[in-house]
């Protein structure tokens, strides 16, 4: 008899941990496929940098920047062009990483997980409405610039400088997010640890 209920409890539990009484519990399977999209986040993260810069090499911002000030129009148009494809190469790889954290959402995980994932869509969303912001800027400065113009300089530069303000907070709402994901999944750890 006590084989017998040994050998039904492993039934249950194969079948169970196969979805054999029940749905499967795909939390494993997509955490593999959010680490598929955070290749792609690191990716982006590669195209920031370069954009911002650091203190030995200044980025894209900073030399757009410094062409603004100079009347430089042909510097201020190739680096708002650069900055154009950044923007366009950063959105694609967060689209990329939005639908597969959206893979991720549609299979049967566990409610930490889904949380997780919910902030980390909404984080990435809230860049790509950032970079859009940006985008928008950059273009304008390469297609409207005009320093020999005081006039439509000087509403250029508003332009860039509205949409670059607008681009930094929307940023700064995505890395909350992201930080508030990142605070379920530290208590999702510990309340296992616990267990």
């Amino acid at each position: 008899m006590l084989r017998r209920l040994t050998f039904l409890l492993l039934i249950a539990i194969a079948g169970s941990s196969c979805g054999l009484f029940g749905p499967s519990d795909e939390t494993i399977a997509a955490g593999k496929v959010v680490q598929e999209a955070n290749a792609d986040l690191r990716k982006i993260k590669e195209l920031y940098e370069e954009n911002e810069g650091d203190v030995d090499k200044p980025g894209k911002r900073e030399q757009l920047k410094k062409a603004l000030e100079a009347n430089d129009e042909a510097q201020v148009k190739k680096i708002a062009d650069e900055v154009n494809f950044l923007i366009v190469d950063g959105m694609s790889y967060a689209k990329s990483a939005i639908e597969k954290i959206q893979q991720a959402q549609e299979m049967n995980i566990n409610a930490d997980y889904a949380e997780y994932l919910r902030l980390k869509e909404t984080a990435l969303k809230k860049q790509v409405d950032a970079f859009e912001q940006y985008r928008q800027a950059s273009r304008s400065l390469r297609d409207n610039y005009d320093p020999k113009n005081d006039a439509i300089r000087a509403k250029v530069a508003v332009e860039f400088d509205e949409r670059t303000d607008k681009y930094r907070s929307l940023m700064e709402e995505a890395r909350d997010f992201s930080s508030m994901a990142n605070d379920v999944a530290k208590d999702a750890t510990r309340k296992q640890a616990q267990q």
